[in-house]
């Protein structure tokens, strides 16, 4: 865990800054962990990252004069070129494999233990001390369950009921329903991400999702419904399949990406499989996700890709991955190999 020091640190750095950029990955952990932050600190502008969880020097051309600190929110990846280019202060907050950076103020749990998974958004409700709902519903989406569950079901009991385990909370409770309006919140258009965003920004209690009554709160469900529609047709397609040991699901991309949504969910509905793999063609690349309950991914894909041109990375049992189309076959083949080595 994030030492109190280090979320003292945090916390002064927040309070510090007058008008600052924050950078966050596209799930509802990243979202998390960006929302209470930035109510907390009541201003500042931000950017959800896209596409593959790294900050490039590119990025760099968001960042302007009038931004005084940048925070960094559950991103894998941040190249020191970025951080030389804006000469700004930065503040990093993951929980991904650790890397090395100067010139940042880089906090993550995993620095001093390895294999403690603990979400970004767990560790900046320990900065922001409020907004335990939202807190809760990143932690529970990212597969953690916080050390603040009980006082947070105490507080919104309709939202859990009595479910405990972090599957049946994602897909049989109000909870569960609130993580897809977030996730599916970020998906399409930079218009559209940018106006549920700022809507959810402001919405104060659960309820007001779940039960719109106000018309920027009832546009955020009214689209959420959309994309939902055309996701449960996605997921109706990959419960109709046969599959192995290893489960591969590959789709056509349509409007929308659900890789990450569609093998969260298979994992609940079809249990027991050695690993789960969902991806689709984009540019070249198989874009894929990865889990498993059984074993640790992370050595297998680094092995892996070791073989063939791709890059990815992750959690010891949820990664992901994007693989040249030429060699994905092979990969397949690798990950299958591997697998049943134990490494």
């Amino acid at each position: 865990m994030i030492t109190k020091k280090e979320i003292r640190q945090i916390k002064e750095e927040l309070v510090e800054c007058r008008n600052p950029l924050f950078f966050f990955h596209d799930d509802p952990d990243g979202l998390c962990s960006f929302l209470l932050l930035r109510r907390f600190k009541g201003e500042g502008d931000w950017r959800v990252i896209k596409t593959t969880p790294h900050i490039t020097e590119e990025f760099s051309r968001f960042v302007s004069e009038e931004h005084d600190k940048v925070f960094i929110l559950d991103i894998a990846l941040v190249d020191q070129e970025f951080v030389d280019k804006i000469k700004k202060p930065v503040v990093w907050i993951d929980h991904h494999m650790p890397q090395k950076i100067s010139k940042a103020k880089y906090f993550n749990p995993r620095i001093k233990n390895p294999d403690e998974y603990i979400s970004v958004s767990a560790i900046c409700y320990e900065v922001a001390g409020q907004d335990v709902w939202i807190a809760a519903l990143g932690a529970i989406a990212d597969y953690s369950m916080p050390s603040f569950f009980n006082d947070f079901a105490e507080k919104y009991p309709e939202l859990v009921g009595k479910a405990k385990d972090i599957e049946k909370i994602l897909y049989e409770t109000k909870l569960g329903e609130l993580i897809k309006i977030f996730a599916f919140s970020l998906k399409g258009k930079s218009n559209d991400i940018k106006k549920a965003v700022n809507i959810i920004r402001k919405i104060k209690e659960p309820e007001e999702l779940l039960s719109p009554k106000n018309p920027d709160a009832k546009w955020v469900v009214k689209r959420y419904g959309g994309i939902n529609e055309e996701y449960q047709e996605l997921l109706s397609e990959a419960m109709k399949q046969k599959y192995g040991d290893i489960l591969i699901f590959l789709y056509q991309e349509k409007k929308y990406s659900f890789t990450g949504d569609v093998i969260n969910e298979l994992t609940h509905r079809i249990p027991g499989k050695k690993i789960y793999i969902t991806g689709r063609e984009k540019s070249g690349y198989m874009r894929i996700s990865m889990r498993s309950r059984k074993i640790n991914l992370l050595p297998i894909l680094n092995k892996a890709l070791e073989q063939v041109e791709g890059f990815g990375g992750g959690h010891p049992q949820a990664c992901g991955a994007s693989i040249k189309k030429k060699d994905f076959e092979r990969f397949l083949e690798l990950i299958e190999e591997y697998s049943e080595k134990g490494l």
